[in-house]
């Protein structure tokens, strides 16, 4: 993702900054650090129990309802299992142009850009002078690799469907020029953005793409659909009257319990311009909209993401959105889910809360914006036998963070009375969610990144750094925020309820002393089911014995409460996505624009010195002696 994106939130809300320095003041040993330092990581967890997790919570969600008291036991254990011992050598600290992995480990790359969808299909190997027309580009593995999700065929250990994103790749590394020169630039730049959904099968002891009916790319110029309370409005329709098209800026993801991929729209401001006169209303300054755009180009070739163009007026509203893929029909259309909200999504987690309703987490990743949450009216499987999405029906909240590490979950309705004076209909709320938040006072945050759910009930979300923040009155260790951290909470009601309680998990900083652990941009986060936690990161990182860090992985075991380094990427890179074998004796992640696209700093995966354009690529990991990952 384009780091340390500059904030377009006014508003008056107050900053975690602040409540952070009231709820720091009144635990003294987060004051004194010590239960932030990187051998303290879960051990703080422990000694500051939230809320515990009751009989029906853990009968609803599958888990043991025992929450250990103590050092090194704060994440539940899932169904009863044993966790595996968190033995794995630490990766060293690496910089440099190819990846590094611990030495209990192996990787290998799996569908690189380029890549064809199908055996035989037109390939791009990273030649500068040979780059994919934009035909050839819908026919292969798109850019900008980051969440995905590993869908079993048969056990699924060794044959499945990824569904993956691609976020995004600069003109110079997609095009290799600045600005595009032709309506089939801008096609190529399209199509190499958005999701692919390729099979993948294990053959002769290596994954590789596999011969399919089921895999496609959906881009810039797939047709889609809208849905929720806002599919109808006249917020979502142009004076073109043009069908909706594409889905871009794909960063994270999610997945349903019902077997469909969730895709989350988040910086696609950038792709917009003006060519013309353009006035810029107060929402799409919320939104980040600009008359230059991002440097893309777009608005120069393609009317339809000119800002000044009065044919395509609220073009720019059908992006920002939760986009639900079904991977296994090839034949579906994809559905952007309006209930879910309109920001700058970076993953959507969910789970099932009480009653069995769907509870979808989600984070707005910009500098000083919000967490949110998604409930749907009823269970899950019910609504589906009505023919209704849980996406669809449901509420929408925004989190305000208090003092006393409380917290409450503030409705986005058009029912909320000082919504109701702001805005027309339940639409123009979703359409607007960022600026219905504002109004409500929620919390303004460091980025929130990925959030992901613990098998006891936590939430936890990352929250990247930010450096526009500026230094309060008295001294604060996160003013100006470079390197970031992470934060949990636990909502009553097993994640129905309107109130939770929170509070700090790391601050990146404070690993760095410790060579192993020192990690900077906590960015990509996901829960094991043992309760491991594997952290990515994305953007600054520290120094440590005079070497600059790549960006990297880190797992967390709560048997030791030690954090270690298994892999990092190469120089440029952002390490990113995560989805792992049902077994967990494989796991992919990615290397997203590696060498920021420059090949005199890296020719990955390509041989080093070959002059190829880097390519973003899927990591293959596995365990030397064939264990779970994290062990």
């Amino acid at each position: 993702m384009i780091h340390d994106n500059g904030s377009s939130n006014k508003s008056g809300n107050r900053s975690f900054e602040d409540v952070l320095n009231v709820r720091m003041s009144r635990r003294s040993t987060l004051a004194r650090g010590a239960a932030l330092s990187a051998t303290g990581f879960l051990a703080a967890l422990a000694g500051n129990k939230l809320f515990a997790p009751g009989a029906e919570a853990a009968t609803a969600q599958g888990f043991s309802n025992t929450v250990a008291q103590g050092a090194g036991t704060a994440i539940a254990q899932a169904g009863g299992s044993q966790l595996i011992n968190f033995a794995f050598l630490p990766a060293a600290a690496a910089t440099g142009p190819v990846p590094n992995i611990s030495s209990d480990y192996q990787y290998d790359v799996l569908i690189p850009w380029g890549t064809p969808l199908q055996p035989g299909g037109p390939v791009y190997d990273g030649n500068p002078a040979t780059r994919p027309t934009a035909e050839q580009q819908t026919q292969q593995v798109g850019i900008g690799h980051d969440g995905m999700w590993l869908f079993p065929i048969g056990t699924g250990n060794d044959h499945g469907i990824l569904a993956i994103n691609h976020e995004y790749g600069t003109n110079q590394h997609v095009l290799g020029k600045e600005v595009p020169a032709s309506l089939e630039d801008v096609r190529l730049s399209q199509h190499a953005h958005g999701v692919s959904v390729v099979e993948i099968k294990k053959t002769n002891g290596k994954w590789q793409v596999a011969k399919s009916n089921k895999s496609r790319r959906i881009h810039g110029n797939t047709p889609v659909t809208f849905s929720g309370p806002a599919a109808g409005s006249a917020l979502l329709k142009t004076t073109a009257g043009n069908a909706p098209l594409g889905t871009l800026n794909n960063c994270s993801n999610g997945k349903t319990p019902w077997g469909t991929y969730l895709t989350c729209e988040e910086n696609f401001n950038g792709y917009f311009g003006a060519t013309g006169q353009w006035t810029r209303s107060p929402a799409q300054a919320r939104y980040g909209f600009s008359a230059a755009g991002a440097g893309y180009g777009w608005h120069l070739f393609d009317p339809r993401f000119d800002l000044s163009n009065p044919s395509y007026k609220n073009e720019e509203n059908r992006f920002g959105w939760v986009v639900e893929i079904d991977p296994m029909n090839p034949a579906q259309t994809p559905v952007k889910r309006t209930a879910l909200g309109r920001f700058k999504h970076e993953n959507a987690e969910l789970v099932i809360g009480k009653s069995k309703r769907a509870v979808v987490y989600m984070g707005d990743d910009e500098r000083f914006d919000y967490i949110y949450k998604f409930v749907s009216d009823g269970n899950w499987r019910l609504m589906q036998a009505r023919g209704i999405s849980p996406l669809d029906q449901g509420k929408l909240y925004v989190a305000k963070f208090n003092d006393d590490g409380t917290g409450n979950w503030l409705e986005l309705t058009i029912d909320n009375p000082v919504l109701k004076a702001k805005f027309a209909d339940q639409a123009e709320v979703l359409t607007y969610t960022r600026l219905a938040a504002d109004a409500l006072g929620a919390t303004r945050m460091d980025r929130p990144e990925w959030i992901a759910a613990a098998p006891n009930g936590d939430i936890y979300c990352t929250l990247t750094n930010n450096t526009q923040r500026t230094a309060p009155d008295a001294p604060n260790p996160l003013a100006p925020n470079p390197f970031g951290h992470i934060i949990k909470w636990r909502d009553r009601n097993n994640h129905v309820g309107l109130t939770f309680k929170w509070d700090i998990v790391v601050l990146a900083k404070d690993t760095h002393s410790i060579e192993k652990s020192a990690f900077g941009s906590p960015d990509g986060l996901w829960g094991d089911p043992d309760g491991r936690l594997f952290i990515q990161t994305d953007g600054n990182q520290p120094t440590v014995n005079g070497v600059q860090l790549n960006d990297q992985m880190l797992v967390a075991d709560p048997n030791t409460d030690e954090i270690r380094r298994i892999f990092s990427g190469v120089t440029g890179s952002e390490v990113t996505g995560i989805t792992v074998t049902p077994d967990r004796r494989t796991m992919f992640v990615n290397l997203q624009h590696p060498g920021d696209g420059d090949p005199s700093v890296t020719n990955f995966p390509a041989p080093q010195g070959s002059g190829r354009v880097p390519r973003d690529s899927t990591i293959v990991i596995t365990r030397k002696n064939g264990g779970i990952i994290g062990s």
